[in-house]
């Protein structure tokens, strides 16, 4: 088991317990320990407040006083800790309208989602269990802390997070856990589209993605969530894991009747463009009929994402989106025309558009980007060669304005 993270981590607890406080490992980190997966980062639980925390450590950071938590940066690491707490009612599916600071961890687990997060480890790695959350790991099930419809009525986020969670264990959902989630699935409406997507990226690139995604499709959830409910996914199949963005192309090319923009679900400009750009490579593929057009469309797409594309086939054949031509691309004739292109991209052009300007003695205007673009092609089908004075001689041959 991996230990290292929690042993760094132990002079914290330490430090907590010896100014008479309760301190422990939960959440997460304790579900991955006792599952002897890799642990990423770890949460820590006291029974002291954000005012004894930071009395207690020299170097404190409030990222979320108000919620009882406060980062303690120890050896250049940063720890969240957490005060034990007990929450108020939930007005808006989404937060509590009130948090109180406890004493008692099993006041604080007892408001946690599920029974797999809702276990605490000391520093001598004694398990404290209140849930029976070591039971439900072994036997592979996801089940609420607690009443279910209770726990989702609180926040609908954590119907999804369970649903996530699923396709990253391959945990089996348990019966009035699904029950609960399918009487307050439509609170997800509630939800930030930001909130959810954070999920939704990480339920689809998840190893047990199939039965979270059937899922997902039998709880009606895409009708409840922004820009997804203009989409027919009983269209739509995923049987494999797949990146958000390609995802989402594969989508519009498959319905491109739906008229939803990508401003909808909030998403970086960079996602935005990546979206966009597999949904022009994916609809390019089948008009690649020569090894021109090879060239074109590895140099245009670049080949990490033309590999991307052709490791998500079945995704693609399923949906009906395109059937692949494997004769022509390839792995293989992907790398193998990558590695044979002159140039990468237009930054490696000998020339630039003033030195087209000054050579023909003309005003810029509409031509000089299309003549670019035949400039590129040319170079990248080996019809002249990369050098300044050379392209300057094709383009005075080529060109008329």
């Amino acid at each position: 088991m991996n230990k290292s993270i929690f042993e760094a981590a132990q002079p914290i607890l330490n430090n907590l317990i010896k100014h008479d406080y309760q301190a422990y490992f939960v959440g997460g980190s304790v579900r991955d320990y006792l599952m002897h997966k890799e642990i990423h980062d770890i949460d820590i639980t006291t029974s002291a407040t954000p005012d004894e925390i930071e009395a207690i450590f020299d170097k404190t950071i409030p990222i979320g006083r108000e919620h009882g938590t406060i980062n303690v940066v120890y050896k250049h690491e940063q720890y969240e800790i957490t005060t034990f707490r007990a929450e108020g009612e939930y007005d808006d599916h989404r937060r509590p309208n009130a948090v109180y600071f406890v004493r008692d961890l099993y006041e604080d687990v007892k408001r946690r989602d599920f029974t797999m997060n809702a276990i605490a480890m000391d520093t001598h790695y004694r398990i404290l269990d209140y849930f029976n959350g070591q039971q439900d790991i072994e036997n592979k099930i996801i089940r609420t802390v607690g009443d279910a419809a209770e726990r989702f009525n609180e926040d609908a986020l954590r119907i999804i997070r369970g649903l996530r969670f699923q396709a990253q264990l391959g945990f089996m959902l348990e019966e009035s856990t699904y029950l609960g989630m399918k009487s307050h699935i439509a609170s997800i409406e509630h939800l930030s589209i930001e909130r959810i997507i954070v999920e939704l990226k990480k339920l689809f690139t998840g190893k047990y993605i199939t039965q979270s995604y059937n899922n997902l499709k039998s709880l009606n959830a895409f009708n409840y969530i922004t820009y997804f409910n203009q989409f027919d996914f009983t269209k739509f199949q995923v049987n494999l894991p797949v990146d958000f963005t390609l995802l989402i192309a594969a989508l519009k090319v498959q319905q491109p009747m739906v008229e939803a923009s990508l401003s909808m679900l909030k998403i970086s400009n960079q996602e935005k463009k990546a979206i966009t750009k597999y949904e022009q490579l994916i609809q390019t593929i089948p008009n690649i009929s020569s090894k021109n057009d090879l060239k074109y469309f590895v140099y245009d797409y670049g080949k990490v994402d033309i590999i991307n594309v052709l490791n998500h086939s079945e995704l693609l054949h399923d949906n009906q989106i395109i059937d692949l031509q494997p004769l022509i691309v390839n792995r293989d004739t992907i790398n193998e025309t990558y590695a044979q292109l002159p140039i990468t991209s237009r930054k490696q052009i000998a020339i630039n558009g003033n030195d087209i300007l000054t050579s023909l003695n003309q005003p810029g205007g509409a031509w000089l980007k299309p003549l670019l673009r035949d400039i590129e092609c040319a170079i990248i089908r080996g019809e002249i060669n990369n050098q300044k004075n050379e392209i300057l001689e094709w383009v005075k041959t080529h060109v008329k304005i």
